[in-house]
């Protein structure tokens, strides 16, 4: 991701959460440091995903008769179905943006909470 969009998103979370402190400029504070920042958040809840959808479809194939339920992926991931090439990558890329989703979701919604009802 360029540098740019990452800082338009940066100041876009710090906006969020206290528009008067971005306008005016200031330097960081405590306060600015409980914020979540959005784009660390979603690459690291992306990777989570990613890293815990390979773990599910690996663990099927190396432990077929294990008591879990892999079929339940389809239920989260729409489109996807065990063991084939197409849909393993269809459920990491869906993995991937559903962890962006909740970032941008949740991200700011947490930083507009944290920065008014403290």
């Amino acid at each position: 991701m360029p540098a740019l969009v990452r800082e338009k998103l940066l100041e876009w979370s710090i906006a969020m959460a206290s528009p008067a402190r971005a306008a005016s400029g200031s330097p960081a504070s405590a306060e600015t440091s409980r914020l979540i920042p959005v784009f660390r958040f979603g690459i690291a809840l992306s990777a989570f995903f990613v890293v815990s959808f390979s773990l599910c479809v690996l663990s099927y194939l190396l432990l077929p008769e294990l008591a879990i339920e892999h079929s339940a992926l389809s239920l989260f991931l729409p489109g996807f179905k065990l063991l084939s090439w197409p849909s393993f990558f269809l459920g990491l890329v869906e993995s991937f943006a559903y962890g962006w989703y909740i970032a941008l979701v949740f991200g700011p919604i947490y930083n507009v909470c944290v920065s008014r009802f403290r």
